[in-house]
């Protein structure tokens, strides 16, 4: 019995030690065994892995490629225009020991990095005009930025994959200058437009008055002259038919008075029976004759 309660106490302790003597390293990380403080082994390699218990711990390190997202950087360029570059960079760690030893952890690594992310972009891209930043030229410059970033990179263990400009924009007041100055313009283009416009319609509107004059006028002078073409051909009809019995176009010519005079109710005539109006009203021998 008194083995027995020795027993499992030995036992508990010896799991306790082999649990704190074991550590698992994952594909994705690379670790450090610390002792007190001090480095003791570099683990690069993904598996099961010792250290000795109580006396040492264990720091684990990304080996993956990061990113960095630093904060807008304000760039005067070589042409004095302010720019706002927001940039951001890949990286790797790969000197564990190295890393451990400058900066301690990804934190640290981080804020030193961005830092010197900005102010080579400053650097740099202060000796360009705007142009040149805008155009095809800019990844030129982006690689002496992340050639002069790797040199201050390699004393913290860390290597840059890549730095590129995500955008590039004019400050915000610069921007509502600019904004206000194309709005302007693009008014004052648009008055012009609409001036040209009215004086176009005015031309138009002119011109096609005229045309509407001339056509009405060309018009009302041919129905002048096939009216006056009309009443003379009218009026041979009238005399040669006057001509071949004059009598009886007199005495149509009567009828056709009587006919306008005469009908309807409200007419009033007062002439003298011996008008020559009457005359075919007591002469009954002429219709007769005819």
């Amino acid at each position: 019995m008194k083995l027995g309660k020795f027993i499992l106490p030995l036992i508990f302790v010896i799991g306790l030690v082999v649990y704190l003597s074991l550590f698992t390293v994952k594909e994705i990380n690379q670790a450090i065994v610390l002792q007190f403080g001090d480095p003791k082994k570099i683990i690069t390699t993904a598996g099961l892995q010792f250290k000795l218990p109580f006396i040492q711990n264990v720091v684990y390190l990304d080996r993956r490629i990061l990113s960095l997202d630093p904060p807008p950087a304000e760039v005067i360029a070589s042409d004095q225009k302010r720019l706002i570059v927001d940039a951001y960079a890949r990286f790797k760690i790969i000197d564990p020991l190295k890393f451990y030893i400058s900066v301690g952890d990804e934190r640290v690594a981080r804020s030193r990095l961005a830092t010197i992310i900005n102010s080579r972009i400053r650097s740099v891209l202060g000796k360009q005009s705007l142009a040149t930043l805008l155009s095809e030229e800019r990844s030129t410059q982006m690689s002496i930025i992340q050639e002069g970033v790797n040199v201050e990179a390699e004393k913290f263990g860390i290597t840059i994959i890549d730095v590129r400009i995500k955008r590039a924009d004019l400050p915000q007041a610069n921007s509502e200058a600019i904004y206000k100055r194309m709005q302007t313009e693009r008014e004052r283009e648009a008055k012009e437009f609409r001036a040209r416009g009215a004086e176009m319609a005015v031309t138009i509107t002119s011109t096609a008055d005229r045309k509407v004059t001339v056509i009405l006028a060309n018009a009302e002078k041919q129905s002048e002259i096939m009216k006056g073409e009309g009443d003379g051909i009218r009026n041979k009809i009238f005399a040669d038919a006057f001509g071949q019995d004059p009598e009886f176009f007199s005495f149509y010519r009567a009828m056709q008075a009587y006919e306008t005079a005469l009908i309807g109710g409200d007419t009033t005539l007062i002439l003298s029976p011996d008008s020559d109006f009457f005359k075919f009203f007591g002469n009954s021998g002429v219709i007769k004759e005819q």
